[in-house]
């Protein structure tokens, strides 16, 4: 099943230099942690002629490239509520920032279409770039203890399933978890038991907070049970959590139980996967490929 986030959004809805004839689409991709966004000139309409006009196209779509990927960086989901847009509101994140991210992007070479009609560029930007321009803490905070820890193993680290409509705190209702670049995740008495302040900042340089997976993920023909990718990110031992519940504005804060929580938190080992990042949520596929609107 597809994973992505699929963006669709044309040129015309994008305060540009006056180009009608570029269309934009994009998509994000929340397992490889990867957004790509593509660009496409309409020769005939940009009065363009191959193969004389070549560089021409290829200059007026790298022109204009920075505001084509902004308005995907800004729509991103931050936390339960906001986005990168509101933290650029707030004064957390400035435009500057932004387009230096959009600058970033790793360029594919320019494409032609078969029928020589239009010209195609793709960019491609990690996400952790975007959640380390949005990290202000040097010092990793405490994590939740209790007074008297639980007996627990050492594990390698920690996966959440959360793949299926979980009790809404606070609602009389049920709901899919969502992805965002920060989820928190709480014990069902409502204990704060992560989030991004409990990481490690140098991780977050080159990892996001949490890693997501579709349910397949964990149904793998092999000895662990998992495919390579999420073996890899937790290890051979990882702790199991059914999540109970989903918490904030947008669904993206996980509930799980507190018998679950004080197995991570009652042993130094175990509060070190939070500060690794060593957290892995398995969503429901739906999630991970709904469409994207552009406010």
């Amino acid at each position: 099943m597809n994973r992505l986030v699929f963006f669709v959004l044309l040129i015309r809805s994008i305060p540009l230099s006056g180009q009608q004839n570029i269309e934009v689409s994009g998509f994000f991709d929340w397992e490889k942690q990867k957004i790509t966004v593509t660009t496409s000139l309409d020769l005939n309409e940009a009065h363009i002629r191959l193969p004389t006009g070549r560089v021409q196209a290829e200059r007026m779509l790298e022109s204009e490239s920075v505001y084509f990927i902004r308005p995907f960086l800004l729509a991103m989901p931050v936390d339960s509520a906001h986005t990168v847009q509101d933290k650029v509101n707030l004064g957390e994140l400035s435009l500057q920032q932004i387009d230096a991210i959009a600058r970033s992007a790793q360029r594919s070479p320019s494409v032609l279409s078969s029928d020589l009609k239009t010209m195609q560029n793709q960019y491609i930007i990690d996400i952790s770039i975007i959640s380390a321009a949005l990290i202000r803490h040097k010092d990793v905070s405490d994590i939740f203890r209790v007074l008297i820890p639980n007996p627990a193993p050492a594990y390698s680290g920690i996966i959440i399933i959360a793949d299926k409509p979980l009790p809404i705190h606070g609602r009389m209702t049920r709901a899919l978890a969502v992805p965002a670049l920060f989820p928190k995740i709480w014990d069902t008495d409502m204990n704060l038991i992560y989030e991004r302040n409990n990481i490690d900042p140098t991780v977050v340089l080159v990892s996001p907070i949490v890693h997501y997976v579709p349910t397949e993920s964990i149904f793998r023909n092999t000895p662990s049970g998992m495919d390579a990718a999420l073996l890899k990110k937790v290890g051979p031992n990882p702790l199991r959590i059914l999540a109970r519940g989903v918490f904030g504005i947008k669904t993206t804060d996980i509930l799980i139980d507190p018998e679950d929580a004080r197995l991570i938190i009652s042993t130094e080992e175990n509060r070190q996967l939070l500060r690794e990042g060593k957290v892995t949520i398995v969503l429901n596929s739906d999630v991970l490929s709904s469409n994207f609107q552009r406010n």
